[in-house]
């Protein structure tokens, strides 16, 4: 992608600070979001997310620090910058007496577009996400799966380049998860960059490509899914040797070796993947011969309660 680097981040969040009364919701986070990217805001309920959303969507004020969105401040130029930003919300908030295709034509007069304007894409977005033939139909006729599908289209009727989903599959069936999913990552390879919120971390780690994971205000963790997955991740180990081990080394004892099943398997539950190297130089170096090694990698479930200590 050319242009400056300035013109590749589409988030920069600087030092961001706010409180409610006494409390201190958000402390300081730094974190930015690059032009095109599949990004994962994780944390535990209270750990600041919301906040933090709603202080780029300019539903909060700042109490300290910056924010852009590709560029543009979003209180001193905040016009420009919300113009940029589509909001799928978890609550529904529609108005229950129009209908659904009113829903997206009233939307965009949110931000300056007439209704002459938003009538095709209103009705190409309805196509899209499957709801065409329920156009007509006011929200409360539809069925939670079609409610979700309204809520981002109505995020996208005036075609924002950064699309904020605060747990878009909540409640939603497993089939239905998956075709979100799909139409998420369609989205997401024609150019919109997006940020995912979700406490389904089995639906961050297929979907996101970075990952910051906040906790009590504070940014725990931020890097790639895979280097997250590699640097905090802790693998089960299982190494057959060529005959029984006699006893069991104190070296290897302490990284929690132990006899699994016969006297020829050992078995570690939890190791850094960066030892395991060492671990089987290790046996080795005690005259075994290696029969047959089997890892189980930690998901992001593991990860993820390790860094915010739950």
């Amino acid at each position: 992608m050319s242009g400056s680097p300035e013109q590749k981040i589409a988030l920069r969040v600087a030092a961001l600070s706010k409180r409610y009364g006494d409390q201190l919701a958000v402390d300081g986070i730094s974190l930015h979001v690059e032009r095109g990217d599949f990004f994962g805001f994780l944390g535990p309920n209270g750990a600041g997310k919301t906040t933090t959303i709603n202080a780029i969507v300019g539903l909060a004020e700042i109490d300290g620090g910056s924010i852009e969105v590709f560029g543009h401040d979003v209180v001193r130029d905040w016009r420009a910058a919300r113009r940029l930003v589509g909001l799928a919300p978890q609550e529904y908030n529609f108005d229950r007496y129009l209908s659904i295709r009113d829903v997206l034509i009233f939307q965009a007069g949110y931000y300056g577009l007439k209704p002459r304007e938003v009538r095709a894409r209103a009705d190409e977005l309805l196509e899209r996400f499957g709801l065409a033939s329920k156009a007509n139909q006011t929200f409360v006729k539809l069925s939670g799966g079609m409610k979700r599908r309204l809520s981002l289209a109505r995020a996208l009727i005036h075609q924002p380049q950064l699309l904020i989903l605060d747990e878009p599959t909540a409640g939603v069936d497993v089939e239905l998860r998956i075709e979100l999913w799909e139409l998420l990552q369609r989205l997401n390879a024609e150019g919109t960059t997006i940020i995912l919120t979700t406490h389904y971390l089995e639906e961050a780690q297929a979907l996101c490509r970075n990952l910051a994971i906040i906790e009590g205000g504070k940014i725990v963790a931020m890097d790639a899914t895979a280097g997250l997955l590699r640097l905090h991740g802790r693998t089960s180990l299982t190494v057959t040797l060529d005959r029984a081990a006699a006893t069991l080394p104190p070296d290897l004892a302490a990284r929690g070796a132990r006899v699994e099943g016969e006297p020829r398997m050992l078995r570690f539950d939890s190791l850094p993947a960066s030892a395991i190297g060492g671990v089987l130089q290790r046996i080795a170096a005690l005259g075994y011969a290696v029969e047959s090694v089997e890892t189980a990698q930690a998901n992001l479930q593991d990860v993820f309660l390790e860094l915010v200590g739950r």
